[in-house]
């Protein structure tokens, strides 16, 4: 038995930083759902864009959308970087990653909000700051178990406890700062782990990485080809034919293989092997890109049969 299903069991374990070289590292049940919460607050955000966009309000969806998408990328990309590198699985840990799925649901309640106004609400403010502050206990607990690395776990959790505030404050703030300072205190969350990982870098796992990303890329994925699917099945329920969907059902679908062949077209986990900090940001930055894409082949899909079926109030190009 792994040292991880040894320590399962126990209420608490020290958060040990855990081998890069460990072999056999894969990716957990509890990450697995960790992945699957999430995506609900994934498919939140492209049900709006797709309505907003069908709407014919293309800009406000877009902003919209990449604001919350921020918000769920952000909280699951920090806590896949830090399991990588310290996920002990005892309870207590368990339990604060329930809290940040907690947080992921209460986040998603706020984001057909978000998107009616362009704007932070209580639901999507609360939702996000639970999920982070779980994510500034683990961090101190890390602090208190791996002193080679203590200055950048505490680091962590300053940095973070400090972009909270912001983001608080930020919702008080008046109605023409919230775009601006959104970027804002986006810009500060994404300099945190940069900042911190200069003093003394965390053990993350290169293959176990590449596996979480991938994992969440084929899920999103799959959320993409669900939501095209019930917006085929809601057209032809309305009594449109089959033959007029074709050629969007056939484009969704090579879209949506495309995108899969060009994901997995060649292993990735050698690029990260080296712990380079720059090429690790990059890469895991740059992924905001893949994931909000992915997201949007839905609602893309779904805007284009809703034009098949004039449901959708925009022109046509």
């Amino acid at each position: 038995m792994s040292e991880v299903g040894q320590v399962g069991q126990r209420w608490t374990a020290p958060m040990h930083a855990r081998s890069p070289q460990e072999p056999h590292r894969a990716a957990t049940p509890l990450e697995l759902f960790f992945d699957l919460v999430f995506v609900v607050a994934i498919a939140q955000a492209a049900a709006g864009l797709h309505h907003s966009v069908a709407e014919a309000h293309t800009g406000h969806a877009l902003i919209s959308y990449l604001m919350v998408f921020f918000g769920i990328w952000w909280a699951w990309m920090n806590f896949t970087w830090f399991a990588s590198a310290y996920d002990c699985d005892d309870v207590i840990y368990r339990l604060l990653t329930f809290v940040q799925i907690t947080g992921a649901l209460v986040f998603a309640a706020g984001v057909t909000a978000m998107f009616d106004d362009s704007d932070i609400n209580i639901a999507s403010l609360g939702g996000y700051v639970i999920m982070r502050m779980a994510m500034v206990t683990q961090w101190l607990r890390a602090s208190a178990a791996d002193p080679d690395r203590r200055v950048t776990t505490r680091r962590m959790a300053a940095g973070i406890t400090l972009c909270q505030l912001a983001w608080i404050g930020l919702y008080f703030s008046p109605q023409g700062l919230r775009i601006p300072g959104f970027a804002l205190c986006a810009a500060c969350e994404l300099a945190v782990p940069v900042w911190a990982e200069r003093a003394s870098p965390t053990t993350w796992h290169p293959h176990h990485i590449v596996e979480r990303y991938g994992l969440l890329t084929i899920i999103v994925l799959g959320e993409s080809v669900l939501a095209a699917t019930l917006a085929v099945q809601a057209a032809l329920a309305s009594g449109e034919r089959f033959l007029a969907l074709l050629p969007v059902v056939i484009g969704g679908l090579v879209i949506v293989y495309a995108l899969w062949w060009l994901y997995f077209y060649r292993p990735v986990h050698d690029l990260l092997e080296s712990h380079q900090l720059r090429k690790a940001i990059v890469w895991g930055y740059g992924h905001f890109v893949v994931f909000a894409s992915a997201g949007g082949v839905g609602a893309g899909l779904g805007v284009a049969v809703g034009q098949v079926t004039h449901s959708a109030h925009i022109r046509a190009a």
